[in-house]
């Protein structure tokens, strides 16, 4: 009986603010603007930080979400007698160790890259990048084709002279014509345009943008040059939590075969995601905190106006106040009552604004960001201003913080009137 009392009772409340309001409906519409504004202008400000973190992150995992990249340099320890120096190199046997002894690791792939130029027609460009892998490298790298197919294992066990042109330099040798099944010459030798990939927005890269790359497989890299010392390994872990567990099975798998200390860090350099992740962080949440507290600061100046304007409510009603607790009502319940006063203009308000941001987001639609700089026109590198559920919960949450503060104060001042003192007001 008492919680259908106090539901009632809370029900009464509410339709109390509901008149209050209405009889003033100009400086209620007035006081709600602050609040459109405010919360249209953090709700945005939210989807913006958020599409930015989406498009960096996209753009980190273009490089490949899993992919591992080891650099053979010099030992600096003295295991066994070796002296610390030892150049580290990477050959077959070492890809075989890694795939034997390292449990973590789900592909590995070496590696080699040369510049020899690369020719259709009367179009050379010598500044490509020409890289010998093999069919696990797509996989791994994320190379994912628009036209064609990537390399497989019937190209690399054959020897197949085939190879998968960047978009960018597709673009070069081709000027949008189809490049699938054409020729180029890669150093004089005749290889078929198997497939090509679509512009790629990628942050992070060794050698040379994958755009401006093109890939053969590892065998046939050995008919251009001598392959027998590959340039880097690329392995990927089974799963991410496991990067820096696999790394110390590739380490020691290299180290067991040629013979130096498994712990030491720099006979090879490895860079992973896990290199990746600060970076994305100290961007992306450092601005998604910046946009958040930038907005919360506009939707208070707005809560600082709904105040003031309920401190003159409370000025223009003491005698109303007065007939209240003369009649009996306690102080929570004036308390109560100009608090959800206030809350209610909030929640009017924040309504209105996030339909406001809905429509905002809509008409503007997509932002520049990185399209321009990578010069792709599909918009995956933009800011899209999308409000997701999330967002709008965030926004709420941020509203009803705001509210409660700037509706305590007008309430805690009517509930501290004197009863006797209120009916005498003039």
């Amino acid at each position: 009986m008492a919680r259908y009392s106090q539901l009632f009772m809370l029900i009464e409340i509410i339709l109390e603010a509901w008149i209050a309001l209405k009889r003033n409906v100009t400086r209620s519409f007035l006081t709600m603007l602050g609040i459109v504004w405010g919360i249209a202008t953090v709700t945005l400000l939210i989807a913006y930080g958020s599409s930015f973190r989406s498009v960096l992150v996209h753009g980190f995992d273009a490089f490949g979400k899993g992919a591992v990249i080891c650099w053979p340099q010099q030992t600096s320890e003295q295991p066994g007698g070796q002296r610390a120096g030892k150049k580290v190199v990477l050959e077959q046997a070492d890809l075989d160790m890694v795939k034997q002894t390292a449990s973590l690791v789900k592909h590995v792939c070496l590696e080699t890259v040369r510049r020899p130029g690369i020719a259709y027609g009367d179009r050379l460009v010598g500044t490509a990048p020409v890289r010998g892998v093999c069919p696990e490298y797509g996989e791994m790298r994320n190379e994912v084709p628009s036209e064609g197919r990537w390399i497989n294992a019937e190209d690399e066990l054959e020897r197949r002279r085939v190879i998968f042109l960047g978009g960018r330099l597709r673009e070069e040798l081709f000027s949008g014509r189809p490049a699938v099944g054409e020729t180029v010459q890669v150093s004089g030798v005749r290889f078929t345009v198997i497939g090509v990939m679509a512009r790629k927005i990628q942050l992070s890269n060794y050698f040379s943008s994958d755009d401006e790359s093109s890939w053969i497989p590892y065998s046939a890299a050995g008919d251009l040059w001598n392959t027998r010392y590959a340039a880097v390994m690329v392995f990927e872990p089974i799963a991410p939590q496991f990067e820096k567990k696999a790394m110390a099975q590739v380490l020691a798998a290299v180290a067991t075969r040629q013979n130096f200390s498994p712990t030491d860090p720099k006979a090879i350099q490895m860079f992973g995601r896990d290199e990746f992740r600060p970076v994305i962080d100290a961007l992306t949440i450092g601005l998604q905190v910046l946009l958040t507290f930038i907005g919360t600061l506009t939707l208070g100046i707005g809560g600082v106006g709904v105040m003031n304007i309920m401190l003159v409510s409370v000025d223009e009603r003491i005698r109303e106040i007065g007939l209240r607790r003369a009649l009996g009502a306690r102080k929570r319940h004036i308390k109560l009552q100009f608090l959800a006063e206030t809350l209610l203009i909030m929640l009017i308000g924040g309504g209105i604004g996030v339909l406001l941001s809905y429509l905002i987001a809509w008409s503007v639609g997509t932002l520049p960001m990185m399209g321009p700089l990578f010069e792709d026109d599909s918009g995956q590198g933009d800011i899209h201003l999308r409000i997701s559920m999330m967002t709008v919960i965030l926004s709420t949450a941020v509203l009803l913080v705001v509210g409660v503060i700037s509706g305590l104060v007008p309430a805690m001042r009517a509930s501290k009137l004197d009863p006797v003192e209120a009916l005498r007001y003039e």
